[in-house]
Protein backbone atom coordinates (compact mmCIF):
# COMPACT_ATOMS: atom_id res chain seq x y z
CA UNK A 1 0.00 0.00 0.00
CA UNK A 2 1.69 3.37 -1.10
CA UNK A 3 1.82 5.88 1.52
CA UNK A 4 0.78 9.52 1.82
CA UNK A 5 2.30 11.99 4.16
CA UNK A 6 0.86 14.59 4.92
CA UNK A 7 2.42 17.57 6.50
CA UNK A 8 0.41 20.16 8.16
CA UNK A 9 -2.17 17.55 8.97
CA UNK A 10 -4.47 19.93 11.04
CA UNK A 11 -4.50 23.00 9.19
CA UNK A 12 -7.80 23.69 7.14
CA UNK A 13 -6.42 21.65 3.82
CA UNK A 14 -4.98 19.24 6.06
CA UNK A 15 -8.35 18.80 8.23
CA UNK A 16 -10.17 18.73 4.49
CA UNK A 17 -7.63 15.66 3.72
CA UNK A 18 -8.55 13.99 6.65
CA UNK A 19 -12.27 13.76 5.55
CA UNK A 20 -11.13 12.37 2.17
CA UNK A 21 -8.71 9.63 3.31
CA UNK A 22 -11.17 6.89 4.48
CA UNK A 23 -12.70 7.34 0.75
CA UNK A 24 -8.85 6.01 -0.54
CA UNK A 25 -7.79 3.77 2.84
CA UNK A 26 -8.29 0.57 0.61
CA UNK A 27 -5.28 2.10 -1.61
CA UNK A 28 -3.63 4.80 0.71
CA UNK A 29 -1.69 4.71 4.10
CA UNK A 30 -2.35 8.55 5.17
CA UNK A 31 0.17 10.17 7.84
CA UNK A 32 -0.63 13.05 9.32
CA UNK A 33 1.74 15.46 11.12
CA UNK A 34 1.27 18.53 12.69
CA UNK A 35 4.08 21.40 14.06
CA UNK A 36 4.48 18.92 17.19
CA UNK A 37 4.89 15.85 15.63
CA UNK A 38 7.50 17.12 13.10
CA UNK A 39 8.63 20.54 12.78
CA UNK A 40 9.67 20.97 8.99
CA UNK A 41 12.28 24.04 9.95
CA UNK A 42 14.12 21.31 11.31
CA UNK A 43 15.72 19.01 9.02
CA UNK A 44 17.23 16.70 10.64
CA UNK A 45 13.45 15.91 12.15
CA UNK A 46 12.62 15.50 8.16
CA UNK A 47 15.21 13.12 7.56
CA UNK A 48 13.75 11.09 10.36
CA UNK A 49 10.63 10.85 9.15
CA UNK A 50 11.20 10.08 5.94
CA UNK A 51 13.57 7.30 6.90
CA UNK A 52 11.49 5.59 9.25
CA UNK A 53 8.19 6.18 6.97
CA UNK A 54 8.98 6.78 3.18
CA UNK A 55 6.19 7.92 1.86
CA UNK A 56 5.39 7.64 -2.10
CA UNK A 57 3.87 11.21 -1.68
CA UNK A 58 4.16 14.18 0.29
CA UNK A 59 1.35 16.86 0.29
CA UNK A 60 2.87 19.99 1.71
CA UNK A 61 -0.27 21.44 3.56
CA UNK A 62 2.07 23.14 5.90
CA UNK A 63 1.96 27.46 5.82
CA UNK A 64 2.97 30.65 7.25
CA UNK A 65 -0.48 32.55 6.65
CA UNK A 66 -0.17 35.52 9.09
CA UNK A 67 -0.21 37.87 5.95
CA UNK A 68 0.20 40.72 8.15
CA UNK A 69 1.76 39.51 11.27
CA UNK A 70 5.19 38.10 8.78
CA UNK A 71 6.02 41.95 7.70
CA UNK A 72 7.21 42.09 11.16
CA UNK A 73 8.17 38.29 11.53
CA UNK A 74 9.20 38.04 8.12
CA UNK A 75 12.39 35.56 9.16
CA UNK A 76 9.82 33.32 10.42
CA UNK A 77 7.67 33.43 7.58
CA UNK A 78 10.60 32.74 4.99
CA UNK A 79 12.15 29.57 7.20
CA UNK A 80 8.46 27.79 7.37
CA UNK A 81 7.64 29.17 3.58
CA UNK A 82 10.72 29.14 1.94
CA UNK A 83 13.42 27.16 3.39
CA UNK A 84 11.65 24.78 5.24
CA UNK A 85 10.01 23.50 1.79
CA UNK A 86 13.82 23.35 0.35
CA UNK A 87 14.59 20.96 2.83
CA UNK A 88 11.23 18.97 2.29
CA UNK A 89 12.24 19.30 -1.49
CA UNK A 90 15.36 18.04 -1.04
CA UNK A 91 14.48 14.93 1.36
CA UNK A 92 11.59 13.93 -1.49
CA UNK A 93 14.12 13.56 -3.91
CA UNK A 94 16.14 11.51 -2.03
CA UNK A 95 13.30 9.02 -1.88
CA UNK A 96 12.08 9.41 -5.40
CA UNK A 97 9.07 11.17 -3.33
CA UNK A 98 6.67 13.09 -5.64
CA UNK A 99 6.04 16.35 -3.68
CA UNK A 100 2.60 18.45 -3.96
CA UNK A 101 2.99 21.57 -2.63
CA UNK A 102 0.87 24.42 -1.93
CA UNK A 103 1.20 28.00 -2.79
CA UNK A 104 -0.85 31.51 -3.15
CA UNK A 105 -2.19 33.68 -5.67
CA UNK A 106 -0.13 36.62 -3.58
CA UNK A 107 2.96 35.54 -5.99
CA UNK A 108 1.48 37.96 -8.15
CA UNK A 109 1.28 41.66 -7.52
CA UNK A 110 -2.08 42.25 -9.07
CA UNK A 111 -1.27 45.14 -11.38
CA UNK A 112 -3.33 43.34 -14.11
CA UNK A 113 -6.48 43.46 -15.83
CA UNK A 114 -5.91 39.83 -17.48
CA UNK A 115 -6.00 35.77 -15.92
CA UNK A 116 -2.36 34.94 -14.77
CA UNK A 117 -1.12 31.91 -16.36
CA UNK A 118 0.92 29.42 -14.45
CA UNK A 119 4.02 30.87 -17.17
CA UNK A 120 3.66 34.49 -16.03
CA UNK A 121 6.25 36.87 -14.19
CA UNK A 122 5.71 37.09 -10.76
CA UNK A 123 6.18 39.69 -8.24
CA UNK A 124 5.06 39.59 -4.69
CA UNK A 125 4.34 43.26 -2.80
CA UNK A 126 4.24 41.39 0.23
CA UNK A 127 6.94 39.43 3.04
CA UNK A 128 4.04 36.20 2.66
CA UNK A 129 4.20 36.30 -1.59
CA UNK A 130 7.66 36.66 -1.35
CA UNK A 131 8.60 34.06 1.21
CA UNK A 132 5.90 31.51 -0.90
CA UNK A 133 7.24 32.26 -4.09
CA UNK A 134 10.92 31.55 -2.79
CA UNK A 135 9.58 28.28 -1.33
CA UNK A 136 8.69 27.48 -5.04
CA UNK A 137 11.51 28.12 -6.33
CA UNK A 138 13.27 25.67 -3.43
CA UNK A 139 10.55 22.99 -3.98
CA UNK A 140 11.34 22.90 -8.59
CA UNK A 141 14.99 23.38 -7.82
CA UNK A 142 15.37 20.50 -5.65
CA UNK A 143 13.05 18.02 -6.13
CA UNK A 144 12.30 17.34 -10.37
CA UNK A 145 8.92 15.40 -8.89
CA UNK A 146 7.29 18.31 -7.69
CA UNK A 147 3.58 19.74 -8.43
CA UNK A 148 2.91 23.61 -7.40
CA UNK A 149 -0.41 24.42 -6.68
CA UNK A 150 -1.36 27.52 -6.14
CA UNK A 151 -4.44 28.64 -4.72
CA UNK A 152 -6.44 31.43 -3.69
CA UNK A 153 -8.90 32.56 -0.85
CA UNK A 154 -9.13 29.27 1.26
CA UNK A 155 -11.88 28.60 3.10
CA UNK A 156 -13.68 25.46 4.76
CA UNK A 157 -15.58 24.66 7.67
CA UNK A 158 -12.27 24.22 9.27
CA UNK A 159 -9.65 26.57 11.27
CA UNK A 160 -9.70 30.34 10.94
CA UNK A 161 -10.83 31.70 7.52
CA UNK A 162 -12.95 34.66 5.76
CA UNK A 163 -16.10 32.88 5.53
CA UNK A 164 -16.28 31.92 9.47
CA UNK A 165 -14.82 35.14 10.66
CA UNK A 166 -18.05 36.52 8.56
CA UNK A 167 -20.52 34.33 10.10
CA UNK A 168 -19.25 35.41 13.33
CA UNK A 169 -19.10 38.96 12.53
CA UNK A 170 -22.97 38.89 11.00
CA UNK A 171 -23.95 37.27 14.79
CA UNK A 172 -22.35 40.53 16.28
CA UNK A 173 -22.96 43.32 14.03
CA UNK A 174 -25.77 44.97 12.46
CA UNK A 175 -23.86 46.34 9.91
CA UNK A 176 -19.68 46.03 8.10
CA UNK A 177 -18.12 47.63 5.45
CA UNK A 178 -16.16 44.87 3.39
CA UNK A 179 -13.60 45.78 0.66
CA UNK A 180 -14.80 45.94 -2.28
CA UNK A 181 -11.93 46.54 -4.90
CA UNK A 182 -10.00 43.48 -4.45
CA UNK A 183 -10.55 40.82 -7.14
CA UNK A 184 -9.38 37.32 -6.32
CA UNK A 185 -10.96 33.57 -6.11
CA UNK A 186 -12.74 31.99 -3.73
CA UNK A 187 -11.65 28.69 -2.65
CA UNK A 188 -13.15 25.45 -1.05
CA UNK A 189 -10.41 23.98 0.65
CA UNK A 190 -12.06 20.63 0.41
CA UNK A 191 -11.87 21.25 -3.62
CA UNK A 192 -8.64 20.91 -3.48
CA UNK A 193 -8.14 18.29 -1.43
CA UNK A 194 -10.07 16.37 -3.71
CA UNK A 195 -7.72 17.81 -6.58
CA UNK A 196 -4.68 17.20 -4.60
CA UNK A 197 -6.15 13.47 -4.36
CA UNK A 198 -7.12 13.04 -8.17
CA UNK A 199 -3.54 14.47 -9.03
CA UNK A 200 -1.68 11.42 -6.81
CA UNK A 201 -4.26 9.35 -9.27
CA UNK A 202 -3.26 10.27 -11.76
CA UNK A 203 -0.37 8.39 -13.95
CA UNK A 204 1.43 9.66 -15.81
CA UNK A 205 2.51 12.58 -13.71
CA UNK A 206 2.89 15.91 -15.06
CA UNK A 207 5.28 17.95 -12.64
CA UNK A 208 5.57 21.80 -12.53
CA UNK A 209 3.35 24.70 -11.51
CA UNK A 210 -0.63 24.58 -11.95
CA UNK A 211 -3.22 27.11 -10.66
CA UNK A 212 -6.50 25.69 -8.72
CA UNK A 213 -9.61 27.41 -7.47
CA UNK A 214 -12.74 28.09 -7.50
CA UNK A 215 -14.45 30.39 -10.08
CA UNK A 216 -15.31 33.18 -11.37
CA UNK A 217 -13.57 35.79 -9.75
CA UNK A 218 -15.11 37.95 -7.44
CA UNK A 219 -14.38 40.82 -4.59
CA UNK A 220 -14.01 40.59 -1.10
CA UNK A 221 -17.55 42.31 -0.88
CA UNK A 222 -19.16 40.25 -3.16
CA UNK A 223 -18.06 37.27 -1.29
CA UNK A 224 -19.30 38.64 1.69
CA UNK A 225 -22.79 39.33 0.39
CA UNK A 226 -22.90 35.46 -0.52
CA UNK A 227 -22.12 34.15 2.76
CA UNK A 228 -24.64 36.52 4.14
CA UNK A 229 -26.99 35.00 1.92
CA UNK A 230 -26.44 31.86 2.26
CA UNK A 231 -26.52 31.91 5.80
CA UNK A 232 -29.55 34.26 5.85
CA UNK A 233 -28.18 36.62 7.79
CA UNK A 234 -29.75 40.13 8.18
CA UNK A 235 -26.11 41.82 8.00
CA UNK A 236 -26.39 45.12 5.98
CA UNK A 237 -22.77 45.30 4.01
CA UNK A 238 -21.13 48.31 2.49
CA UNK A 239 -18.34 48.81 0.07
CA UNK A 240 -14.95 49.86 1.42
CA UNK A 241 -11.38 50.94 -0.48
CA UNK A 242 -8.48 49.29 0.01
CA UNK A 243 -7.76 53.05 1.10
CA UNK A 244 -10.65 53.07 3.79
CA UNK A 245 -9.76 49.65 5.30
CA UNK A 246 -5.66 49.71 5.71
CA UNK A 247 -3.58 46.67 6.09
CA UNK A 248 0.14 46.27 7.19
CA UNK A 249 0.71 44.06 4.45
CA UNK A 250 -0.43 45.28 0.88
CA UNK A 251 -2.73 42.98 -1.31
CA UNK A 252 -2.94 42.69 -4.55
CA UNK A 253 -5.80 44.41 -6.43
CA UNK A 254 -5.94 41.40 -8.93
CA UNK A 255 -4.85 38.20 -8.39
CA UNK A 256 -7.18 35.80 -10.73
CA UNK A 257 -5.54 32.71 -12.16
CA UNK A 258 -6.57 31.29 -15.28
CA UNK A 259 -7.15 27.53 -14.26
CA UNK A 260 -7.44 26.24 -17.65
CA UNK A 261 -3.86 23.80 -17.37
CA UNK A 262 -4.83 22.02 -14.88
CA UNK A 263 -8.44 21.59 -16.15
CA UNK A 264 -6.40 20.20 -19.52
CA UNK A 265 -3.65 18.17 -17.84
CA UNK A 266 -5.14 16.92 -15.05
CA UNK A 267 -8.72 16.78 -15.91
CA UNK A 268 -9.76 18.80 -12.89
CA UNK A 269 -12.77 20.92 -13.58
CA UNK A 270 -12.74 23.89 -11.39
CA UNK A 271 -16.28 24.46 -9.11
CA UNK A 272 -18.10 27.70 -9.46
CA UNK A 273 -17.26 29.55 -6.27
CA UNK A 274 -20.65 30.17 -5.13
CA UNK A 275 -22.10 26.76 -5.21
CA UNK A 276 -19.10 25.50 -3.04
CA UNK A 277 -19.82 28.38 -0.83
CA UNK A 278 -23.18 27.33 -0.27
CA UNK A 279 -22.16 23.75 0.63
CA UNK A 280 -19.55 25.36 2.95
CA UNK A 281 -22.37 27.81 4.84
CA UNK A 282 -24.55 24.57 4.67
CA UNK A 283 -21.90 22.68 6.98
CA UNK A 284 -21.23 25.59 9.13
CA UNK A 285 -25.09 26.12 10.08
CA UNK A 286 -25.63 22.89 10.82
Amino acid sequence: MKKIAVIGGNGQLGNCIRKLAFDFESRYEFIFTDSKTLDITDKDQIDDFFYDNKPEFCINASAYTAVDLAEKEEEKAFAVNAVAVGNLAEVCKEYKTTLIHVSTDYVFDGETNLDYSEEDFTSPIGVYGASKREGEELALENNPKTVILRTSWLYSEFNKNFVKTMLNLFSQKDELGIVGDQFGQPTNANDLAEAILKIIETEPKTYGIFHFSNYPETTWFEFAKKIAEFSGSPVKLNSLTTEQYPTPAKRPKRSTMNLDKIEKIYNIEPKHWENSLQDAVAILKN
